[in-house]
């Protein structure tokens, strides 16, 4: 391969950063200068063919782990949301269920005063009949 470039969400405090990674391959002339490569390996052709497969195969893995960093992120950023949302949402329900049921107490209330009131008032005109019949 001559050049790769990656593109993966970023994992950051804040939020999800959208970021454009470019990822070219290490030339086999890198590894010709790094002398601690050649403490440990002998470096031909094939080991410095292994060390840029290596190279790709650590960012793609670092890129992977990001874009899942990111997105379990932005989930619990999307349920926290939706937790407050509902729970607002549970908020004005309440209070509206609370003032309809006020309003029927109220009504029946007035209902049961009104009501006894006009027995009141049939009382009283019974009590004034009656003594009108009687005299």
């Amino acid at each position: 391969f001559e050049s790769a470039d990656i593109v993966y969400n970023r994992f950051c405090k804040r939020g999800v950063l959208h970021r454009y990674h470019p990822a070219p391959p290490l030339p086999t002339t890198h590894w010709k200068v790094v002398k601690t490569v050649y403490t440990y390996d002998e470096v031909d052709s094939e080991v410095l063919r292994c060390y840029n497969e290596f190279t790709l195969a650590n960012v793609l893995h670092h890129a992977l782990k990001e874009q899942e960093a990111s997105e379990q992120s932005a989930r619990m950023n999307a349920m926290e949301n939706a937790t407050r949302n509902a729970g607002e949402m549970i908020d004005k329900l309440t209070l509206q269920y609370n003032r309809t049921r006020q309003a029927v107490i109220t009504r029946e209330l007035i209902e049961i005063i009104s009501g006894a009131n006009a027995f009141r008032v049939v009382t009283v005109t019974v009590s004034v009949i009656l003594i009108v019949l009687h005299l």
